[in-house]
């Protein structure tokens, strides 16, 4: 006995198969994503740090400066979290993979914006431990002060 044909729905897979993934090679140095209601907070034109990184990269291109991979995909999106008052909020890869967001002077220089954006990011350095080296010993009753 054959079983009948089951209609499948487009983009279904027949079972045990793993769905296949593919990747391109790709231009671009980094993305950088631009939160847009802080920069229309700043009274900014809609793509302004757009203007501001891309002619400041190829101007870094231009003196030597940026080599390698020079391309950059500047994207607007919503709010990115923090708010300030006089910074327009922008991430990269990097910065979001250290969970940071970087804040963009809107009145800086663009070769001091782009360099602001691209820095590599640091590590993250680890909190000052304020407690004891070593642990602390029982104090025998005897030299203990005594209970006011």
């Amino acid at each position: 006995m054959t079983r009948p044909p089951v209609a499948r729905e487009p983009g279904d897979r027949p079972a045990g198969r793993p769905a296949r993934t593919k990747s391109a090679k790709t231009k671009l140095a980094e993305v950088v994503v631009v939160c847009s209601k802080c920069a229309k907070r700043q009274g900014l034109r809609p793509r302004a740090v757009r203007a501001l990184l891309k002619g400041a990269a190829k101007q870094a291109v231009k003196d030597g400066a940026l080599t390698g991979r020079t391309k950059l995909c500047i994207v607007e999106s919503g709010c990115l979290g923090p708010c300030p008052k006089r910074a327009v909020a922008v991430a990269t890869g990097a910065s979001l993979a250290e969970g940071r967001i970087v804040l963009l002077n809107p009145d800086a220089a663009s070769q001091d914006a782009l360099a602001a954006v691209l820095r590599p990011v640091l590590p993250r350095r680890r909190a000052p431990e304020f407690g004891p080296n070593t642990p602390l010993a029982a104090v025998p009753p005897a030299e203990s002060p005594p209970d006011a």
